[in-house]
């Protein structure tokens, strides 16, 4: 279960959220990025190298996909930890931050 943000000031009276995530999510997300991390190096080599259009744009949208998931992963944890927890301390607005994240995510 994710645990829920926290703030910690910082200068100037800005507040940092920080988001706690298992260690077995942590662990997950970072695997899914080294393979996206991968995946754009082998993009790169594939242009460099002038492969078929199509055959890059495939890794392209193969890429954009395993993206998509490690989006989701941190949205669900979002929403059940953070996104929650904050609307059980009486913080609503919470609820337009995060129809703006989604809204970040569809913008495709």
């Amino acid at each position: 279960m994710v645990q829920p943000e926290h703030s910690e000031k910082h200068e100037k009276g800005h507040h940092t959220r920080h988001s706690h995530h298992p260690d077995s999510v942590k662990k997950n997300l970072a695997t899914r990025l080294n393979r996206i991390e991968g995946q754009i190096r082998g993009i790169k080599r594939m242009i460099e190298s002038d492969t078929y259009c199509d055959d890059v744009i495939t890794q392209i949208a193969a890429t954009q996909s395993a993206l998509n998931s490690v989006s989701k992963i941190l949205l669900e944890g979002h929403l059940k930890g953070c996104v929650i927890d904050r609307i059980q301390e009486g913080d609503p607005e919470i609820l337009d931050e995060f129809l703006i994240t989604v809204q970040k995510l569809m913008k495709k």
